[in-house]
């Protein structure tokens, strides 16, 4: 949780912005992330807008088709709105969550095997029900997880597709992570669940090194084969979801379990917890601001 900084709305749409969600400059989001509350003061959200050197109509498209999902371990969207006088925004329920560059900095380094593990196996269960159900998320990197007490979620949906149309370079563009950038998507391909594991192996690696393109000496030995598997330039090398981390559950109900998984708590070090703790104690304590007429357009 960041203050916010001058240039920053006071309001997205009906709702009064108490802080961002996040300040990584070398792992910005594909969106802008806002802890924002209610006019009546009760409710809290997580509010997210397109970054100002984005099309803000890709970005609200891809808004509204994460709002009609319901794949577990996918940050939800609740409420998309905005029109000709306002940029796109949506919302989620708010609660208290780092992204992962956040976790990193938190810990003061790379975190902690087990946790690395736990948190392979977790994201690689969620692409693997999102593949089944024929939804690539196309905006995985380390900004998009979302380390929570009931853990991961995965935001900037779609971001690889509202950075560019197909057929288009999306190489360097804003917003795009090029570490989790899978080659064929940096080169205008379609997004397609490779690029999902592509971005997966990168943000493990960052997980375990501090950044998305170690060497592969750097990666500790359980990670090795996949996040090199994952990483391959060619698609067609690169594992399926399901295959990373694989559950116990025997194969006949494989199917029945990608249906109907649901996201469970990942071990977070006491650091990871002790900082989600301060969040949620100092949104607790925000007051609502003076109201103002300044708003983002």
């Amino acid at each position: 949780m960041e203050a916010l900084r001058h240039d920053d709305p006071v309001r997205v749409g009906a709702y009064v912005a108490l802080a961002r969600l996040d300040d990584e400059p070398e792992h910005t989001a594909a969106e802008g992330r806002f802890i924002v509350r209610g006019a009546d003061g009760d409710r809290t959200f997580l509010a997210r807008i397109p970054r100002p050197d984005t099309d803000p109509t890709r970005w609200a498209i891809e808004a509204e088709g994460a709002r009609r999902l319901s794949i577990p371990g996918f940050l939800p969207v609740g409420e998309v709105g905005g029109g000709a006088a306002e940029l796109p925004w949506c919302t989620a329920p708010y609660v208290p969550a780092l992204p992962l560059p956040a976790a990193l900095r938190a810990h003061g380094g790379p975190l902690p095997g087990p946790v690395v593990r736990a948190l392979g196996a977790a994201l690689a269960r969620t692409l693997a029900t999102a593949h089944a159900q024929g939804v690539t998320h196309a905006g995985l990197s380390p900004a998009a997880v979302l380390l929570t007490a009931d853990g991961p979620r995965l935001g900037c949906f779609g971001a690889v597709r509202a950075a560019a149309p197909d057929g288009e370079q999306r190489s360097g563009l804003p917003g795009l992570d090029s570490g989790s950038l899978a080659p064929e998507q940096a080169a205008g391909g379609r997004p397609r669940p490779p690029g999902d594991v592509y971005a997966l192996g990168a943000v493990l690696a960052y997980a375990a090194t501090g950044h998305t393109v170690p060497e592969r000496d750097e990666l500790p030995d359980f990670l090795r084969e996949p996040v090199t598997a994952c990483l391959s330039r060619d698609p067609a090398r690169r594992p399926q979801a399901q295959q990373l981390f694989p559950q116990p559950e025997p194969a006949a109900h494989a199917a029945t379990v990608l249906d109907t998984a649901t996201p469970s708590p990942i071990p977070l070090p006491a650091s990871v917890v002790v900082a989600l703790a301060r969040q949620s104690a100092q949104v607790l304590a925000a007051e609502l601001p003076v109201p103002a007429s300044r708003t983002r357009h």
